[in-house]
């Protein structure tokens, strides 16, 4: 499953339709207006080692008729052959399942479509047919799946009043499992009224309160084993985590849990590199790459070998193949930075939808989410503006790219950390540019001479400072 899910996450970050050809290939085409798109699916396109016991699960770009989502519109097939299967649309119509009546065949390859005919609630239907394929492993999925992060994060104080309570897992999960009877809130044992709805990456549950929290009150969230994976695991056992509000109300969207990806200024997978002199404000940490992929940095290393010191950062330097407890700690970093990447990625009904068709320069933007499914350019000034406890997320399933010596700016008592910028491409800010928020990017990350940032840069790849300053929020 772990290579199941490292290749939905490489997929889903393209918003591609795809038309049914001969031979069940499949070639991409754009959605034409704003028709409906399918935005992610498990199995991914072209996934190999699938279990043989999974279903096959599909999200939407917006709302789909319940109605339009049945076995004439979601199909599978082995080769030419119909697999028999039920389809249930999750409530809300967001996104929908595929059952297959019996265990897949070992070893063989599988195309999966959902026809033109599906239909969103305001009438419009998919531009053309949605095709991908994939290849089953030789065994089915016995792992249970686990809570890899939650929002707010445990014990955390001063929640606001309006706050949702978030849960990421280490895989994507049967929407059916994950209701009101699975995900609870309680205070002081009383259950909190409320509704379950389901991210559209698979792997993110939010639950959202009928009304809001009492004030500076003690609240415990609870998913339940019931919670199952798309085979059909369930949780190992219960999970919960406890939170206190304060008296505050937040504006946007749950903030993003970055769990111990969070120590980090500089978070990368497999290389960080400096033109000196960069300035980084914060620890930097790497893996599953080694130090050796750490360069321009100087670096020297501790007398236990558990970090190592660089002129260039005002904190520690750790690596992969440093002594214990390091590298067990990155794995668990870098696991946490790719679920706040999918929980950033997942999060549902958008506030602002292809906002300024992807140029954003000039604008202030209050809190909220915001997605686009193409790239984003900043060639102008930008004003982030809102309280304290606002929350930002903004979505693109191409690049995010910042012009030389333009600046993003926070306005109102706004905070960077409560700034998230989830990029499928690669996030580039030119030189003597300024930038406020916290990166999950799945490619680069590159700060170009004289850009300085105030936040967090999390690459599912590489880091590059070139004579760069960042600094790492406030908490």
């Amino acid at each position: 499953m772990a290579a199941l899910r490292n290749t939905l996450a490489s997929v889903a970050s393209f918003a591609l339709v795809f038309v049914l050809a001969c031979g069940g290939n499949s070639t991409a085409t754009a959605p034409a207006g704003n028709d409906p798109n399918v935005s992610s699916t498990n199995p991914a396109d072209a996934a190999v080692g699938v279990a043989t016991n999974t279903k096959i699960f599909a999200s939407f770009s917006e709302a789909m008729n319940e109605g339009s989502l049945s076995g004439v519109t979601v199909l599978v097939r082995q080769g030419t052959i119909a697999v028999p299967g039920s389809v249930a649309a999750v409530p809300g119509g967001m996104s929908v399942t595929f059952t297959p009546a019996s265990p897949l065949a070992a070893n063989a390859v599988y195309t999966a479509t959902i026809t033109s005919g599906a239909a969103s609630t305001t009438g419009r239907a998919l531009a053309a047919n949605h095709v991908w394929s994939f290849t089953t492993g030789a065994a089915a999925d016995t792992t249970a799946p686990a809570v890899s992060n939650t929002s707010p994060a445990q014990s955390a104080t001063a929640v606001p009043i309006n706050a949702t309570a978030s849960a990421t897992f280490s895989e994507a999960m049967d929407p059916a499992s994950l209701t009101s009877a699975t995900f609870s809130l309680t205070q002081a044992g009383a259950p909190v009224a409320g509704s379950v709805a389901y991210g559209s990456f698979g792997t993110t549950a939010v639950f959202t309160p009928a009304a809001s929290l009492a004030a500076n009150g003690a609240y415990t969230a609870t998913i339940s084993a019931g919670a199952l994976d798309l085979a059909g695991n369930a949780l190992a056992a219960p999970f919960s985590w406890t939170f206190t509000t304060g008296t505050a109300v937040a504006h946007g969207p749950a903030a993003v849990g970055l769990g111990t990806a969070g120590r980090y200024a500089v978070l990368a997978k497999t290389a960080i590199s400096t033109v000196p002199a960069s300035a980084v404000t914060g620890d930097i940490g790497i893996s599953p790459a080694a130090a050796t992929f750490i360069t321009g940095f100087s670096l020297v290393a501790d007398s236990t070998n558990v970090f190592s010191s660089s002129p260039q950062v005002s904190g520690k330097v750790f690596a992969a193949d440093y002594a214990v407890p390091t590298p067990s700690n990155l794995t668990t970093a870098v696991s946490n930075m790719e679920a706040a990447y999918n929980d950033a990625a997942g999060r549902p009904t958008p506030d602002h939808l292809e906002l300024g068709t992807g140029n954003i320069g000039g604008l202030t933007l209050a809190p909220g989410l915001y997605k686009w499914t193409s790239a984003v350019t900043i060639p102008n000034d930008v004003v982030i503006s809102g309280g304290a406890n606002d929350v930002w997320i903004f979505q693109t399933t191409g690049d995010l790219t910042m012009s030389a010596a333009k600046h993003v700016t926070l306005a109102g008592g706004a905070l960077a950390k409560n700034v998230f910028w989830q990029v499928a491409g690669k996030a580039t800010f030119g030189a003597n540019s300024h930038f406020e928020g916290i990166v999950l990017s799945k490619t680069d990350i590159v700060l170009q001479t004289g850009a300085t940032m105030n936040g967090r840069a999390l690459s599912q790849t590489q880091v590059v400072l070139q004579q760069a300053t960042l600094t790492q929020p406030a908490p």
